[in-house]
C-alpha cells in the first residue's frame, strides 16, 4: 500500500496508537515489533477493543480489509509521519540537547500557546518512535508544531530530522551525556550538529545561545535569531538572571519570576522567551506563560517534607547537569544541606571516571553531606567524613530508617533507572 492511500486510512481514523493495552474506538494500530515482543500477535485483539485498522507487517496475522499489510510497520509509521507533516505545512520548532531538553520544549510551548493553537511532544517521546507519533499528533487545527528529539548514537537526530523537516531549531547544550553510544563528547557535539547541518542545507533558522560559545560557532553559517545575557547585540538580550533559589530573569525591564530551581534553567526560560518574542507573543503573555509553568516529573521541583526542603531532580542524570545541580546547591544561601546522588547511566568506558571526578569535586565541600548510590559511585568509595557510599538503593533504605532527618536542605539527583524519588518516602 502507498503511503498516500494509507494517509487517507488513518485520517477517517480517531487517534493512532502503538500500545494494545491503549486502544480506542476507531483508532488506527500500528504492530511494531522490539527485542521482546512482536505486536503483530495483538491485531486480532486490537480489532476486537475496537480498532478501525491495524498495520501489520506479518501476513499470517492478516485477517480482513481491517488489517493492512506493509512490509515493515516501524518504516511504515516513521513514513506516514513526514507524509503527514508535509500535508499540514505547518511551521515545527525541533529541539535537542544534552540537558534540559523536556523544560525547555514545555516552557516553549506554555509561551507559545498564548498565541497560538500549540501541540508538542507529549513527556519524552523523541526517538525514531516517538518522534512519528508527535507529529501524527498534529491537525488541521494545529498552527505550530514542537518536536522533542533525543539521541544516544551517530546519525539519530539526522534520520529524526529527515522525518520532521523542522523549519526551526534548538540545541540545548553539548553535555557529558550518552557517551557510550555516542563515543565521548566530541562523539555527543557531532550528533547533535546533524540538526545544524540539516537547518543549514535546507536554509531554515536557528534560535542561540551567543552565551555559549561552542552553540554560537556550529551555528554561525545559519540565519539566526539570538539571545544572550552577556551580548547587547543579541536579538534578545537579558537584562539579569537571579536564582535564590527560584530563577529570575529581567527582560526589557520585566522581571519574570519562574517556578524553576537553579541557574542551569536560566538558559531554558531565556530560550522560551526569545522563541515567544520571534512569534510575537507580548512581553505580558510571555510573562504569565512563564510565571505559571510548574516543573512535572521529578524536575528540579522543590518541595517540603516534614520539616526539610526537597529539590526533587530525579528524572536524570548525566555528569553535565548532575555538576549543574551540584554548582546550584553550593551557591544557595540555606544551611544543613544533603546531596543524595544516584549512579549515571550509559557512560561506557568514561563511567568510572566520570563518577570518579564528581565525588573528587565534592571533598572541599565540608557544609554538604553526600550519599552516594549505586554500584557506579561505589566503585569510587574513599573516607572522607561527609561521604556515605551504597551500593544498591536497598542498602540506602536500611540506612535510611535508621535516622531522622530534621531541618535539612535536601538535593536528589539521579538517572532514571534509579529511581532515586523514592528516598522522599524514607525521610
Amino acid at each position: 500500500m502507498d503511503i498516500s492511500t494509507l494517509h487517507k486510512i488513518y485520517l477517517s481514523c480517531s487517534s493512532i496508537t502503538t500500545d494494545s493495552r491503549k486502544i480506542s474506538e476507531d483508532s488506527l494500530f500500528f504492530a511494531l515489533k522490539g527485542e521482546n515482543f512482536d505486536a503483530n500477535t495483538f491485531a486480532k485483539e486490537a480489532l476486537q477493543k475496537g480498532a478501525k485498522y491495524v498495520v501489520i507487517d506479518d501476513s499470517k496475522y492478516h485477517i480482513n480489509e481491517q488489517t493492512i499489510l506493509v512490509d515493515n510497520t516501524l518504516k511504515a509509521l516513521q513514513k506516514l509521519a513526514q507524509f503527514h507533516r508535509n500535508y499540514l505545512k505547518l511551521p515545527v520548532i525541533a529541539l535537542t540537547g544534552s540537558n534540559g531538553k523536556t523544560t525547555t520544549k514545555e516552557l516553549i510551548h506554555a509561551v507559545l500557546s498564548q498565541k497560538f493553537n500549540v501541540k508538542a511532544t507529549i513527556g519524552n517521546l523523541n526517538n525514531h518512535i516517538g518522534v512519528p507519533l508527535t507529529l501524527l499528533s498534529f491537525n488541521k487545527s494545529t498552527e505550530i508544531g514542537i518536536v522533542e528529539m533525543g539521541a544516544n548514537h551517530q546519525e539519530e537526530i539526522a534520520f529524526l530530522c529527515e522525518i520532521t523537516q523542522p523549519d526551526y531549531g534548538y540545541i540545548t547544550n553539548f553535555g557529558r551525556a550518552h557517551l557510550e553510544g555516542f563515543g565521548g563528547i566530541e562523539g555527543v557535539i557531532k550528533g547533535k550538529s546533524e540538526m545544524y547541518d540539516y537547518l543549514l542545507n535546507n536554509n531554515k533558522k536557528v534560535f542561540i545561545n551567543l552565551d555559549d560559545h561552542l552553540q554560537t560557532k556550529k551555528s554561525e553559517l545559519i540565519s539566526r535569531f539570538s539571545f544572550s545575557s552577556q551580548d547587547k547585540s543579541a536579538n534578545v538580550f537579558i537584562n539579569e538572571i537571579k536564582a535564590d533559589p527560584y530563577v529570575s530573569v529581567k527582560h526589557e525591564n520585566e522581571i519574570i519570576q519562574s517556578n524553576l530551581i537553579g541557574i542551569y534553567n536560566a538558559p531554558n526560560i531565556n530560550a522560551a522567551i526569545t522563541i515567544g518574542k520571534f512569534f510575537e507573543v507580548s512581553n505580558h503573555l510571555i510573562k504569565n506563560a512563564i510565571e505559571n509553568y510548574f516543573p512535572t516529573n521529578n524536575r528540579s521541583q522543590l518541595s517540603r517534607k516534614g520539616s526539610n526542603e526537597l529539590i526533587l531532580d530525579a528524572y536524570n542524570a548525566n555528569p553535565s547537569s548532575m555538576k549543574a545541580a551540584l554548582q546550584n546547591l553550593i551557591e544557595l544561601p540555606q544551611t544543613n544541606k544533603i546531596a543524595f546522588l544516584g549512579d549515571m547511566f550509559e557512560l561506557g568506558d568514561e563511567s568510572y571516571n566520570e563518577h570518579t571526578a564528581i565525588v573528587e569535586s565534592m571533598k572541599n565541600q565540608p557544609e554538604i553531606e553526600f550519599y552516594f548510590v549505586g554500584k557506579e559511585f561505589y566503585k569510587t568509595k574513599t573516607t572522607h567524613p561527609n561521604f556515605h557510599f551504597f551500593s544498591t538503593f536497598e542498602e540506602l533504605k536500611m540506612e535510611l530508617t535508621e535516622k531522622k532527618f530534621e531541618n535539612k536542605y535536601i538535593l536528589i539527583k539521579g538517572s532514571r533507572g534509579m529511581a532515586l524519588e523514592r528516598i522522599v518516602e524514607l525521610l
